[in-house]
C-alpha cells in the first residue's frame, strides 16, 4: 500500500480517488505518521459489514445433541 504526504492527497485527490477506486488504497500520512487510509466504497463496506458474534453464533448449523449438557450441581468451593 503507498504512502502519500497530506499535503499531496489535497492536491491530486481525485487521482488518489480514482485509484482507490481501482482497488489501490492509500495511508495518508502527516509529518511521517499515518493518519488516515483511503479506499474504495465497496472495500469499506465489505470489511464494515462484520456480523456479531452473538450473530455468528445463532447461525451455527448445530443440532439438539451436538452440545454438552449443562451441570447444575452447586458451585464448588475455592481454597484461596
Amino acid at each position: 500500500m503507498r504512502e502519500i504526504q497530506l499535503r499531496d492527497a489535497k492536491a491530486t485527490l481525485s487521482a488518489v480517488v480514482d485509484e482507490a477506486k481501482q482497488g489501490k488504497p492509500a495511508v495518508i500520512t502527516r509529518h511521517g505518521k499515518p493518519q488516515a487510509v483511503i479506499m474504495s466504497y465497496e472495500e469499506w463496506r465489505r470489511l464494515s459489514d462484520v456480523p456479531s458474534f452473538g450473530r455468528l453464533l445463532m447461525a451455527a448449523p448445530v443440532e439438539k445433541g451436538d452440545l454438552p449438557t449443562r451441570n447444575r450441581s452447586r458451585l464448588r468451593s475455592a481454597d484461596l
